[in-house]
């Protein structure tokens, strides 16, 4: 079952995504989707990318939070 889904988004965001979409061929639901279902994919069968594992833990032990990276979104999006 489908169910619609509102997102709050950055505009400069939402046009990325656009036109992400237009090249993939893929819509922008699609895209959100894939994306969810990679964050479930510790649970399910779905096949994480090279690249992506070779991310996980990369900060361990640092000392950035949430706050460090909202910062750096806010000074990004000045």
């Amino acid at each position: 079952m489908n169910t619609k889904l509102t997102l709050r988004l950055d505009d400069k965001l939402i046009a990325s995504a656009k036109r992400h979409s237009s090249e993939s061929g893929k819509s922008v639901s699609q895209l959100v989707s894939d994306f969810f279902a990679l964050i479930d994919a510790k649970d399910a069968d779905v096949e994480i990318t090279p690249r992506v594992r070779s991310l996980r833990g990369v900060l361990a032990g640092s000392d950035l939070d949430e706050s460090d990276y909202r910062r750096h979104l806010e000074e990004k999006h000045r």
